[in-house]
């Protein structure tokens, strides 16, 4: 039984989406795991641990945490999307060299970017940086 179970369990209830064996297997990795993982990943832990998911239990499984509220997917240009189950409102940052998406602590946009937006009306927003990660970038120059 993984410590995760109660929360996991409570998360399921709390967004009315039924927790499926493989729902919870994909929540319970993405939630236990400190990276943020592509559909290939995760299929490849889950695997080693029942063989009998697909591929596409897997994606359906994403598609439908990510409705509910529970999963978010971060979309990388040219690479693989990653999935995040921090549902706490943060920031991202992408390294362009080695690809690695790091959560990044919330922080309000600026009035000036309000400014901008005009009337429209933002539901929700997302920053994503991009550059080279702190890994990436030494010895980079300047």
């Amino acid at each position: 039984m993984s410590n995760l179970q109660p929360e996991l369990e409570q998360v399921f209830r709390a967004s009315g989406l039924r927790a499926t064996a493989q729902r919870y297997a994909v929540l319970e990795f993405l939630a236990s795991t400190p990276v943020h993982a592509t559909a290939e990943e995760i299929f490849a832990a889950i695997n080693r641990h029942d063989p009998r998911a697909s591929r596409a239990t897997v994606y359906n499984s994403l598609r439908s945490l990510e409705k509910a509220g529970l999963v978010r997917e971060v979309l990388s240009d040219g690479q693989a999307a990653r999935f995040d189950a921090n549902l706490h409102r943060h920031h991202h940052f992408v390294c362009d060299v080695c690809g690695e998406v790091e959560d990044v602590p919330w922080f309000e946009i600026p009035a000036a970017a309000r400014a901008v937006l005009g009337e429209r009306q933002v539901h929700n927003y997302e920053i994503v940086f991009r550059g080279a990660c702190a890994r990436c970038g030494k010895g980079a120059k300047e």
